[in-house]
């Protein structure tokens, strides 16, 4: 049993998981994948395609003919991590691959790893397919594989990543994202429709919706509806809302539309909780971060929001230390959190990230000033977390049951999701649990960022 660590880094998802046996003489591949969920559901569709062909997937590299990293390159951290993970691999197994979107900078890598087989960019599936085969030909058993291959998962059983769109048409300066994985591309809502249903009938309890600009879901094909299903975000809701799974949605920008999808969660179609990246409150750090700037008006947002759904949870991620933050206007994030009284918070130190556009703004913040707003930033939050999670003791509520060992079980509410939010611990006559189970517990106890129960 562990707590929920308040430094989580929030654009991380949950650690893959791999438990795909396979048979004597199939040709193995092992996936390394890093990064956002986004990065984590493109694994999972090329361990799928590549299940189909015949391919065993590999949980370690000792078994694997070859490895695929799927790196991430969203700050300059995560672009040393990613390389880290490619060495590693190199060392381990010697037969390396890599996807992703520090794939996007080909020669970057092999400025570091010459000895990698290929690269490809961020969802280019069919050039990572040539990659594996060029390294590790198909060796198919016609009587046992090249069958329609069940959906690769990395996740839990209970629990499935949606991907809903791809790309994004903001121009923050900050962000690298659009030039690695392009402009907005929306899928069809029949085609979302269909992989959750399918998702739901083999098992998921939970739909996390994920795309790196969610309320802008369709506007790229005009909101097109197609077989009894229209693209737009609000429609999307109320139909997954409809297959009786738990569904959350990640990655909201506060446009106004966004209000109708309140509604929704008072009603219990969808979980009331938002993930939405307000990134500063200072009206001209959002300038210069080229990020609308009214957030004041996203306050009074945020009121009328919960006057309609009392029981929304909100998440946010905030930059400190962007270039030429000055103390008042930190001072001002702070107030502003103190005023939204956001449940969960995550909060990057500002990075230059190669190619941004804020590298080049001026009166850069120093390390020890930035580490220094960073423990002020998280020391309120914290508090805040502390005070909201305090006043649910004595509450009933629900939590869907993620992992049992001798200890408790570790559960979440619907305020919760996996990895970069709290838990909910049963730690008494929780025997009779299994995991995805969803159960109505009294909140016994409360910490920083957790909670404590029993089943009623």
């Amino acid at each position: 049993m562990s707590t929920n660590p308040p430094n989580l880094r929030p654009d991380l998802a949950p650690k893959a998981k791999i438990s795909n046996p396979s048979r004597p003489g199939q040709p193995t591949i092992g996936m390394v994948s890093l990064g956002c969920p986004k990065a984590l559901v493109d694994s999972e569709r090329i361990l799928t395609r590549l299940r189909a062909e015949g391919y065993g997937v590999s949980p370690d590299y000792s078994g694997a003919d070859a490895v695929i990293v799927n790196t991430c390159g969203f700050l300059d951290s995560a672009k040393a991590e990613s390389l880290d993970a490619i060495g590693e691999a190199l060392t381990e197994n010697g037969r390396v691959i890599v996807t992703g979107c520090l794939g996007a900078e080909p020669d970057y890598i092999r400025e570091h790893h010459p000895k990698i087989l290929a690269v490809t960019g961020p969802h280019q599936y069919e050039q990572v397919l040539d990659a594996v085969h060029g390294a590790v030909p198909p060796s198919p058993d016609p009587f046992i594989d090249l069958l329609p291959a069940q959906q690769v998962s990395l996740t839990p059983r209970h629990y499935s990543y949606l991907k809903i769109s791809e790309g994004c048409n903001h121009k923050c300066k900050f962000c690298i994202i659009p030039d690695m994985r392009g402009r907005l591309q929306s899928r069809p809502a029949h085609a979302v429709m269909r992989e959750a249903e399918r998702l739901v009938d083999n098992g998921v309890k939970e739909l996390l919706v994920i795309s790196q600009d969610t309320s802008a879901y369709g506007v790229d094909i005009k909101h097109a509806e197609d077989r009894g299903h229209r693209a737009h975000i609000t429609d999307l809701a109320r139909d997954l809302g409809s297959l009786g799974a738990w569904v959350r949605l990640h990655y909201v920008y506060p446009y106004p539309h966004v209000r109708q999808l309140i509604p929704l969660m008072a009603e219990g179609l969808v979980l009331p909780y938002m993930d939405i990246p307000f990134q500063h409150a200072h009206p001209d750090v959002l300038k210069r971060m080229a990020r609308p700037a009214a957030a004041a008006k996203t306050l009074d947002e945020i009121a009328a929001w919960r006057d309609v759904c009392p029981d929304l949870t909100l998440r946010s991620t905030f930059i400190v230390g962007y270039p030429g933050e000055t103390e008042a206007e930190f001072q001002t994030l702070l107030d502003w959190l103190d005023e939204a009284q956001l449940d969960r918070v995550g909060c990057f130190q500002y990075e230059n990230v190669d190619g941004a556009r804020s590298n080049a703004l001026p009166d850069h913040v120093d390390a020890d000033v930035k580490q220094d707003r960073w423990d002020r930033f998280m020391a309120k939050a914290q508090a805040i977390s502390e005070a909201k999670l305090e006043a649910k003791v004595g509450r009933r509520i629900d939590v869907i049951v993620d992992e049992i060992d001798e200890d408790a079980a570790t559960c979440r509410t619907k305020a919760d999701a996996p990895e970069i939010d709290g838990n909910l611990f049963i730690d008494e006559d929780f025997a009779g649990l299994s995991v995805g189970d969803i159960v109505t517990v009294e909140v016994e106890e409360a910490g920083e960022y957790d909670l404590w129960g029993r089943v009623v």
